[in-house]
């Protein structure tokens, strides 16, 4: 996949349109009435011209749109598809699966593009299934062109970064650079503002893009979409819209009592799925022909009621040379009470499928379950296999891949270490801010976001982290397409999640045989916004009131400026239920009971020893710490602390290389007095029964880390003996 970019484009100023300069005046008086009718007389006189001047024939067939003589072309004329209820006209689009065969065929390495707006966290998450469906079907390299918000364009080109799909280019338009082009329009649909920008292509794709596909994210493929792009070889004329009719009674008017529909060409068409001959709109000035249209009909509609989909059919509806009328197994509509069942008699029939209901999957519809699991089948389809190369088609070189490839094509297959190592070069498919997010940052600069990683397994903590930690969260999670799918129902049936925005879910999709951990820590740490960052584990609940006492320390320690990390002492309790302890005393009253333990103390005493427990019982302020050989505590740092080694994979060394950087970057341990946090029990992970089970797990792990110290001593020189001498000792 080539490299992604963002492509900002200076927007001309937009005349201020004719309603938002009346606004300011009251139209009660007489002058004002008059100068209103005017007006109005003013933009029909403009429509009939430019009407007339559409109307002429062109010059030569070939004028606007060059095909190559010998693909021919087999559509019928508009009047001969026809927009009305002749049932025998629909006859003809339905289930004519004959027809694909006649199409011209695209040519083997034609890369067709496809323009989608996508805006926020949960389109973001929806585009992804309409990208897979795709990915599935196509023998052809795509060109994606998506109009996003920043939040958009963070989350999506992160995924594509990191997916790397063959023959697969993606670019960035900037939605919000296009706001002022539409803005003046009032939009009463779900999708706000960027419901319009579709209107706007022609002057936000590159100029040089002749054709192009437009989907809204709700869609669903069924087929390879070289179909649909062959389809543009049958316009003919001075068509240059290609569109589905409408499958509900919506622009009939017959809906309820005093229901009044923007005008439209019969049913109306459904904006779903588009096909634009940019080159040719552009000649035609579709600019201005959809700004006087919706001038002059929001003088009395007041507003859109289906966003860009009610402009397009009014302008249609002037102007029905421009449209040639797809056959309707193109855009399926499922919305409530729709003639979609006329669309397909069989399921080789399908070809589109538009979710174009508010209600999503739970819309009425005689064969909603069968839809419902193709939708639900790419849905939870692992991405990772789409990564298939395309066969006799050059690729552009994307450097990315050609130096991971290299880089893999160094190491030793035979080396008994060589899964490990390869797993340090693995490309991880994320999802970034899968889930709604929100946070507004305090103005004092102290806040303190919590950090960890967690897979399936470790998903019941997060409700109780979420109780005992205010702050903003991070969180890394490694699952497999099924199991993001799961952990997004498990979310939003959960008050306790859904009622907080300030918490990252980053999905890291899984790959290979080792849980990355520290892939997954990095991952988390990277998405932090705010100045400082708790380094901890899923499996740990910090005291209530952690987040503030952090904060505090901030100030008290002077973290600013100085280079610390704020130790949390950690403890454990080996039962299920706890009586959480709501002070120090109450811990140390646990403590000296046995219900809680200081951590690993009977397994792995040297990890917190350097702590100091004993001292911690009676500490009343911050004191410091010095590195040892092993010690892993849980620590607040500066957001621009280093981050993890992502050789080490699983079970084993991952913390401990983290604390032994920060000492070699000079960082200083600082025991934070009346901070705690408590490990709660669970099942052991796969990984730590491979270490215990498996000997050249250990070996490897072994080699892992002594390759680290060596490398250690490369980068401090004589300050890092000290790292490899203890280790000697220990």
């Amino acid at each position: 996949m080539r490299f992604l970019r963002c492509r900002g484009r200076e927007m001309k100023p937009v005349p201020l349109s004719p309603l938002e300069a009346q606004s300011s005046a009251s139209i009660g008086g007489t002058g004002e009435r008059q100068a209103l009718e005017l007006r109005v007389r003013a933009v029909e006189e403009e429509n009939r011209a430019l009407r007339r001047e559409l109307s002429r024939p062109p010059k030569s067939p070939s004028a606007h749109f060059p095909i190559s003589s010998h693909r021919g072309n087999q559509s019928r004329t508009h009047s001969e598809e026809g927009t009305g209820d002749n049932e025998g006209q629909k006859a003809a689009a339905v289930g004519n699966s004959s027809d694909c065969v006649q199409q011209p065929v695209v040519d083997k390495c034609e890369t067709i593009h496809v323009a989608i707006v996508c805006a926020g966290y949960n389109a973001s998450r929806d585009v992804v299934t309409l990208v897979k469906s795709v990915l599935f079907h196509r023998r052809n390299p795509l060109h994606f062109h998506f109009i996003t918000d920043s939040i958009a364009q963070q989350i999506l080109s992160s995924l594509f970064y990191t997916w790397m799909v063959p023959a697969v280019r993606v670019d960035f338009y900037d939605a919000d650079e296009l706001k002022s082009e539409v803005s003046w329009i009032p939009n009463k649909h779900y999708s706000g503002i960027y419901g319009l920008m579709k209107l706007v292509l022609t002057k936000t794709l590159p100029s040089n893009l002749q054709r192009v596909i437009v989907l809204d994210t709700d869609i669903t493929f069924a087929t390879d979409i070289a179909e649909l792009w062959a389809v543009f070889h049958k316009f003919k004329g001075q068509q240059v819209l290609g569109l589905v009719e409408n499958q509900s009674d919506w622009y009939l008017g017959n809906l309820w009592k005093n229901h009044r529909p923007w005008p439209a060409l019969g049913r109306g068409f459904n904006t779903g799925v588009i096909l634009l001959l940019l080159d040719r709109l552009r000649k035609l000035r579709w600019e201005q022909m959809w700004r006087l249209t919706a001038e002059r009909e929001l003088m009395s509609m007041l507003s859109t009621s289906l966003a860009d989909q009610d402009i397009f059919n009014a302008v249609i509806k002037q102007n029905p040379f421009l449209v040639h009328q797809l056959p309707c197994f193109w855009n399926v509509q499922l919305s409530d009470h729709t003639r979609s069942e006329k669309c397909y008699k069989d399921v080789s029939d399908l070809k589109v499928i538009h979710w174009n209901s508010p209600k999503k999957l739970r819309v009425k519809n005689k064969h909603v379950e069968f839809f419902r699991n193709l939708y639900l089948t790419f849905l939870e389809y692992d991405g990772n296999l789409l990564r298939r190369e395309l066969f006799g088609c050059p690729s552009e070189v994307d450097h990315n891949s050609e130096n991971l490839q290299k880089t893999l094509s160094e190491l030793d297959e035979d080396d008994p270490c060589y899964e490990f190592r390869r797993e340090r070069f693995t490309v991880h498919r994320t999802h970034l801010y899968f889930l709604h997010y929100e946070y507004e940052p305090s103005s004092d600069n102290t806040d303190v976001t919590l950090v960890a990683q967690l897979s399936m397994d470790r998903l019941q903590m997060l409700e109780a982290i979420c109780k005992h930690w205010e702050g903003p969260i991070s969180l890394a999670l490694y699952l497999s397409d099924a199991e993001a799918q799961q952990f997004l129902r498990y979310a939003q049936g959960s008050e306790v999640l859904m009622s907080r925005g300030n918490v990252g879910y980053h999905i890291v999709y899984k790959e290979g045989q080792f849980y990355p951990v520290n892939l997954l820590r990095n991952v988390a740490m990277q998405q932090v916004n705010t100045p400082y960052m708790f380094l901890s584990d899923i499996d740990f609940l910090p005291m209530y009131g952690l987040f503030e006492y952090l904060r505090k320390s901030v100030v008290q320690l002077d973290m600013a400026n100085t280079k610390k990390a704020l130790v949390v002492p950690a403890f454990e309790t080996l039962r299920y239920r706890l009586s959480y302890p709501k002070s120090k005393a109450e811990l140390l009253s646990q403590l000296d009971m046995g219900t809680l333990f200081t951590f690993r103390y009977h397994v792995w005493t040297k990890g917190h020893a350097p702590t100091n427990f004993a001292k911690w019982r009676t500490a009343t302020t911050p004191y410091r710490v010095q590195w040892e050989a092993d010690f892993e505590p849980y620590v607040m740092v500066r957001r621009d602390c280093p981050e993890y080694d992502r050789r080490f994979v699983g079970f084993g060394w991952n913390k401990v290389a983290h604390i032994m950087e920060l000492d070699a970057q000079e960082y200083e341990f600082v025991v934070l007095p009346n901070a705690y946090m408590i490990h709660m029990p669970h099942a052991p992970s796969f990984d730590i029964t491979k270490f215990r089970s498996n000997k050249q797990y250990r070996v490897c792990l072994k080699t892992l880390k002594e390759e680290f110290q060596q490398n250690m001593s490369r980068r401090f020189g004589f300050a890092a003996l000290k790292y490899m001498t203890a280790e000697n000792n220990s």
